[in-house]
């Protein structure tokens, strides 16, 4: 019986467990203060693990990590530092949250 009750508590577990941005690859969460004028975007996967992200004090626009809209300014495309692929993203109204981190955009890479 207590096997019985380990079990069912995990299916619970895993089926409350949802992606952050349902069919992306992954989601840029808001701005953090690091202070002194230094803000943080990190990159997640649908883990919420952070894979990538910007730090700078400078305007993340012009950091080639990110390309954003004109006004009202939103990422609208990553490209990941570590491999170059470059993912198209979008605000989605199914993104979620990694701890406290809203989720603002999701990332696609749409094989370009």
């Amino acid at each position: 019986m207590k096997t019985f009750f380990a079990v069912l508590s995990l299916a619970v577990a895993v089926s409350q467990v949802s992606a952050i941005c349902p069919g992306f690859n992954y989601g840029i969460g808001n701005v953090m203060s690091e202070g002194g004028g230094v803000s943080r975007w990190n990159v997640y996967d649908d883990s919420c693990n952070v894979v990538d992200g910007l730090t700078t004090n400078e305007n993340p626009c012009t950091q080639s990590i990110f390309g954003c809209t004109p006004p009202p300014v939103t990422f609208d495309s990553y490209k990941n530092s570590f491999n170059g692929l470059q993912y198209a993203c979008r605000p989605d109204p199914n993104s979620g949250k990694c701890g406290n981190d809203d989720i603002s955009v999701c990332c696609r890479n749409d094989g370009n």
